[in-house]
């Protein structure tokens, strides 16, 4: 029955997604999805195992559609003379160009990492990515793991990784200059 199975899928739904709003959305579509597939259900597992099969495929599918619709959109910062748009904002070795920082960051600003009101921002800043963004960004500028171990973890491609970091960049951006500098 539904009462029975929704404290287990939504415990483990919310242990993937960390998000209480998400976990409770994966849950009611795992159920929707048994319903209409019921009659297609062999009894060779569970309902218990069938539901955690449905509900696995819908994190998967949460996080397939979240990188690949981010949060802002790449149309927003393009110019009719950039091949790539990720060009503009940063060099190489993925740093900010210095004509393409925020206005506000300021040579006083250099040093906000020792800025604890600063830290608590850029916290809640990097709370508020999708998921994948926040993973990749902890991953490899907090636990400072290597792209190739992150692209194994998260089982992505290279590309996909920078493209998820720069657009984590981006987001981060949005939300500093809103909750830092405009305060």
């Amino acid at each position: 029955s539904v009462k029975e199975y929704t404290p287990l899928l939504y415990q483990w739904a919310y242990h993937k997604t960390s998000s209480k709003e998400t976990a409770e959305d994966l849950v009611q579509e795992t159920f929707i999805a048994a319903y209409n597939a019921f009659d297609k259900i062999q009894n060779k597992s569970g309902a218990k195992t069938w539901l955690f099969a449905i509900l696995n495929n819908k994190i998967k599918d949460h996080y397939r559609k979240q990188a690949k619709d981010p949060l802002l959109s790449e149309s927003q910062f393009r110019t009719a003379d950039d091949s790539n748009f990720y060009d503009h904002f940063f060099d190489e070795a993925g740093y900010w160009k210095p004509d393409a920082r925020p206005a506000e960051w300021n040579e006083k600003d250099e040093h906000l990492l020792d800025n604890p009101e600063f830290n608590k921002v850029l916290e809640d800043c990097i709370k508020k990515l999708p998921d994948n963004g926040n993973a990749v960004i902890s991953m490899k500028y907090l636990q400072e793991q290597e792209s190739t171990d992150i692209c194994q973890v998260l089982e992505i491609s290279p590309t996909n990784l920078w493209q998820i970091v720069h657009r984590a960049k981006l987001q981060l951006r949005k939300c500093i200059e809103w909750n830092w500098f405009k305060k």
